[in-house]
Parts: structure tokens; C-alpha cells; sequence
């Protein structure tokens, strides 16, 4: 830490310009131990009326959740302090009636207990405060500047992207910023690091078997890897913020900080470390994509209901597409476990049913919705995964139509230099911007790959690269039943649609209890269905809402092993400079195609 600044300061984003608050925010989390909190906000003179909301949905994740359902004891004042009439006109809204001009100050208790959402929690070693669970907002105010000050508990410290403005205080240009920079207080480890010129922090709460000095050297490689996709930072300063939980998951990306979440004892083991870290390398590149640009339909974004656009695939899907590849380039990790990573992604979209009913257009334009489950799977695919595999195949053919000269990273370096914010891209824009690159249309490719499900031959593909996907011996199958059980049960969670149990008429949520009149148990059943060769017809007896029964079922065929990605032995020069050209590494086989 350099000295003579306070941690929070280290931390403060450098502005041109001390930002003067018009509107000023107060939290009391000095009793934590209830999860409560008091918030007190004063807004400026105002005359008639003063709505006040809070959002109704949290940036980084596109659905409207519950968010008001934790407020309790809202209070209005004039600067009499005199009480103010009020109603609530929605379910985020409050309505405040003023006789005459007056500034107003509005109060209410908050109950944070959302820690998995990673909108707020409160207990005694801590408080993470995402603004958008917390702390209300005037639309007649949201672009005036703003305050946040702190009451915590003796010993805590906190952290934020927002510039500093005491020693638990915060200050932002406008609501906007406040509600993308989330606040992390209490007892909690700190590092701090540069990397191409920018300051970064790290801050972990909760104890685990994580290994902070791995964490802030990995940190640092992949922060210093941005300038393979963009010019330049949309930050000074960032803050990378890692909550060690007892079992919530996930992470955020946010305006100039990211939180993420993983169980305490899953930072050590590799496999798990490297989910840690690709995770961070997602919401890394997020600064960028959606943060600094993004499509019209998030902007501004409407924090009180549903912000529907098109190019959500683009938002999750390029940010997913980019992340193994920040940490290969930043040698974090080995080309072995980068396509290790895409051969997983691969297979799981081969064996995912709804792959051919529903486009990455149709998936952006549904993710609002939230659902899942069986439906969703066999008629559905994910803005994630399928996102990153249609981001993939116009990689690969910008760099087939430039003749390796242009790639999809260049589409986003285009996105950042010519659609920051408050400008907005649209459909019409980014194939503007594949005709720019390639000097083609591609009208068609876009209705073939994106506005109609994906359809892809991925050996053709890897080819280019001189790559192959393989199961090892394509002889070895396995006799497959089409289902997916619920743990520790035998009742269904997922029936393929199309497979063997489908086509017998079985559903998600039928139980099973026995195979050819014997008895089944959680444990044993796929070693039961592996008594049977692929086309044997079995009884299988279950419950169907309650009712026993039984049906005859022939089983269908799965590969054995998992599917890998291979290099192809005496690969052309043609086919290296393709990988190198697409992943910025050297050709990582030797003559035979095994890993060097």
C-alpha cells in the first residue's frame, strides 16, 4: 500500500474533478448481526412531488427479481423534519407529496440476506451493497452527483471502485455509477498490483483454501493481457472482489470491479482453480463488453423493468468465447486446458436437444424470463454457451474471408473505438462493421448461424486449424436410457427429448423403482442400465404422478470417455498459422499431434 493513503483510497478512481453531492446517502451497519440496516438518502429542494424507486432488477443479471421485498419502515421529511405524505405506486416506487419546497429526506431499514444474487448480505464480518438492493434513487436526480457515507463496526475496511470520499465513504458523478460499484466493508484480506500501467485491488472475504499470493500474480498476468482485443482502459482503477462462501456461487461484472463468489474449499484443486480464474478472466473482459459499449435495448438502462435486446449473445456468449484465450495468451493456462475447455463446450452443445430449435436471437430475447428446467433444455440454448460457439464460428470466418488479416477481435475493437457509451450498437451495426472487415455481406450468415438455430460441423471446422474432435475409439458406446436424475434419486430431472425414455412417453419428474422387475437404486443405476447392450428393450417401472406403472423402453447409444480436441498429425503450415492467427500461440503439437 503506498503510504500515507488509507487502503480505501488506494482504491478511489482518479477523477479530473472533486465531485460535489447533491444527493447524499447514509447506511448504519453498525449491528450486523440482525442483517439489518438503516438507510438514510437527502435530496435536494424539491417542489410538488419526489418519486423515489429502487430497481427492480441488478445489472449483470437480466431479470427482474424481488428486490423491494427487503425494505421495511420507510419514512419521508421535509427539512423541518416534518413527516411527508407518501404512497407506494409500485412495486419499486414510493410516491412523496410536498406542500411546499423542501429538500426531503427519505429512510427505511433494509434486510440483506441476497448473498448468492449478490445484491446485498449483512452479518457480522461483513457487507457487500450492491446500490441496486440498497439504495433508492429520484429518476428526477439520477444524473446529479451523489454521495455514500458508512457507519460500520470498529476494525472493518472498505472498498469500491467509486472514487473515495473519507475513510468509509464513497463519492459518484451520478446513480448510474452507484449502482455499478458495488461496496465491500469488513474484515476481509487486501492486495493491491499494477499491470499495464493501471492499479488494481484485490479483495477476499470469508476464509478458504485459496492462495492470495496465486490469486494477485494470476490477477496481474491477465489484467495485463486487455490490449490483445482493445486500444486502451475504460478504467484507472479496478478492483476485483472474491467472497469465499459456504457454498453460493457465481460472479458479477460491474463498471470498474467484478465480485465472485465460489465455495471456500474450491479455490485449490486445479480444475477448480482454473474455474476461478476463467471466471475472473469473464468479468474482466465485461469492463469492456457491455460496461464501456453495449447494445442499444441496455441503454440507458430502464432499472425498472426489463431491457430486451437482440445481442445478449453477444453481450455473454464474446465475453464467455474470450476468456480461455486472455488466459492462454497470459499463460495462466496450458493449451492442453484451453482445449481441454472447448472440447467440453463442444460436446455439451452436441448433446443438448434444443440446440436445434431455438437461435441465439430467440435465446437474447427470452433470457428476461429466467426459465429452465426440462422445457428449456430440450427447447432452448443458453446466451452463454451458445453465444461462445457462434462467436467462434464468425471468428473462424473473418479469419478464412481476410485471409487471417482480421478476427472477431477486431469486431470488438471497433465496438469499443466507435459505440461507447451513452452510444448504442445495434444488429444493423455489427454486420456494418463484418462488411467493413471483410469487404462482404453478411446478411446471410447472420440469418443462417445467428437468427436460426446453430448448426455447425465442427470437425470442417477444426479442420481449418488442424484440429480434430474425437471420442478416442468411436467403437466404444454405452447402452443410454436418455435421462438425467435428480442426485442422490431416481427421479428424472431432465428426459432427452427425442431419446429412449422420450419416445416411451416417460417426463421429467417420474420416479423410477425398478428395472425388469428388480429393484434400482440411486447408486447402482448406471451400472444396471451397463448390463444391457444399446438396442436391448427393458421394462422400467415408475411413478407417474403417483400412480405406478410400466413401460417398455429400447435403449439408444452414448460414446464412452469424453471428447477431446486433437492436433492433427503433420499438420499443413497453412493449418499452424490459422491457430495462430485465432489463438495467438504457437502450434502446441508435435509431429504425431500429441501435446508438446
Amino acid at each position: 500500500m503506498k503510504p500515507g493513503l488509507t487502503a480505501i483510497c488506494v482504491l478511489a478512481t482518479v477523477t479530473a474533478f472533486p465531485i460535489l453531492a447533491d444527493v447524499e446517502y447514509q447506511i448504519d451497519l453498525t449491528s450486523p448481526e440482525h442483517q439489518l440496516a438503516k438507510v438514510e438518502i437527502q435530496f435536494p429542494e424539491t417542489t410538488g412531488e419526489l418519486v423515489v424507486n429502487l430497481p427492480v432488477w441488478r445489472t449483470g443479471k437480466y431479470q427482474v427479481l424481488p428486490l423491494a421485498d427487503g425494505v421495511r419502515l420507510f419514512d419521508a421529511r421535509n427539512d423541518q423534519g416534518e413527516p411527508l405524505n407518501w404512497d407506494r405506486t409500485a412495486s419499486g416506487e414510493w410516491q412523496i407529496y410536498l406542500p411546499e419546497a423542501s429538500r426531503v429526506t427519505v429512510s427505511y431499514q433494509i434486510h440483506a440476506d441476497m448473498l448468492g444474487t449478490r445484491v446485498r448480505h449483512i452479518d457480522a464480518t461483513h457487507a457487500y451493497l450492491d446500490a441496486s438492493g440498497v439504495f433508492m434513487y429520484s429518476p428526477q436526480y439520477r444524473d446529479e452527483p451523489l454521495s455514500v457515507e458508512l457507519d460500520v463496526p470498529r476494525g472493518w475496511r472498505s472498498y469500491s471502485g467509486m472514487p473515495a470520499g473519507g475513510r468509509h465513504g464513497f463519492k459518484a458523478p451520478n446513480y448510474d455509477v452507484l449502482v455499478d460499484s458495488p461496496i465491500e466493508t469488513g474484515i476481509n484480506h487486501f492486495r493491491e498490483f499494477s499491470a499495464d500501467g493501471k492499479d488494481y485491488g484485490l479483495v477476499v472475504w470469508g476464509e478458504g483454501n485459496y492462495d492470495l499470493e496465486q490469486m494477485e500474480r494470476d490477477l496481474k498476468a491477465l489484467s495485463g493481457t486487455a490490449s490483445t482485443i482493445w486500444d486502451d482502459y475504460p478504467f484507472e482503477r479496478y478492483v476485483y472482489m472474491v467472497h469465499a462462501t459456504g457454498g453460493e456461487r457465481g460472479a458479477t461484472e460491474h463498471l470498474n470491479s467484478t465480485i465472485i463468489q465460489l465455495p471456500r474449499f474450491n479455490f485449490r484443486e486445479r480444475e477448480d482453480y482454473l474455474g476461478f480464474i476463467a471466471t475472473a478472466s469473464h468479468e474482466f473482459i465485461h469492463t469492456w463488453n457491455v460496461k464501456a459499449y453495449r447494445p442499444e435495448g441496455l441503454v440507458p438502462y430502464d432499472y425498472q423493468s426489463e431491457n430486451m435486446t437482440k445481442l445478449l449473445w453477444l453481450v455473454e456468449g464474446s465475453t464467455s468465447y474470450f476468456q480461455y484465450q486472455l488466459l492462454l495468451r497470459a499463460g495462466i493456462a496450458t493449451p492442453r486446458e484451453f482445449f481441454a475447455d472447448l472440447a467440453k463446450r463442444i460436446e455439451r452443445n452436441i448433446k443438448n436437444p434444443g440446440r436445434d430449435q431455438q437461435s441465439v436471437t430467440e435465446a437474447s430475447e427470452t433470457a428476461w424470463i429466467g426459465g429452465g428446467g426440462d422445457y428449456a433444455i430440450n427447447h432452448g440454448v443458453n446466451i452463454y454457451s451458445e453465444g461462445y460457439l457462434t462467436s467462434m464460428a464468425l471468428d473462424f470466418a473473418l479469419l478464412k474471408d481476410t485471409g487471417l488479416k482480421h478476427s472477431y477481435r477486431d469486431v470488438h475493437r471497433v465496438l469499443y473505438q466507435d459505440f461507447k457509451l451513452p452510444k448504442g450498437f445495434n444488429v444493423d451495426d455489427v454486420k456494418g462493421i463484418l462488411t467493413q472487415l471483410t469487404g462482404r455481406s453478411y446478411q446471410l450468415w447472420w440469418q443462417q448461424h445467428i437468427d436460426s438455430p446453430l448448426s455447425l460441423d465442427y470437425n470442417n471446422l477444426l479442420e481449418q486449424t488442424g484440429l480434430a474432435l474425437s471420442y478416442g475409439d468411436n467403437d466404444k458406446i454405452k447402452p443410454n436410457l436418455g435421462v438425467k436424475l435428480k442426485s442422490g434419486t431416481l427421479t428424472m430431472e431432465h428426459v432427452k427429448r427425442d431419446g429412449p425414455a422420450w419416445q416411451a412417453g416417460l417426463h421429467a419428474g417420474d420416479e423410477i423403482v425398478a428395472i425388469n422387475d428388480l429393484k434400482v437404486t440411486p447408486v447402482g443405476f448406471d451400472k444396471r442400465i451397463s448390463d444391457f447392450d444399446v438396442g436391448d428393450e427393458i421394462s422400467v417401472t415408475l411413478f407417474a404422478n403417483d400412480k405406478l406403472k410400466t413401460v417398455k423402453v429400447t435403449l439408444g447409444e452414448a460414446p464412452i470417455g469424453k471428447a477431446q480436441i486433437l492436433g492433427i498429425a503433420n499438420a499443413s503450415e497453412q493449418q499452424k498459422a490459422f491457430l495462430k492467427a485465432w489463438l495467438g500461440i504457437d502450434w502446441p503439437f508435435d509431429a504425431k499431434g500429441d501435446f508438446l
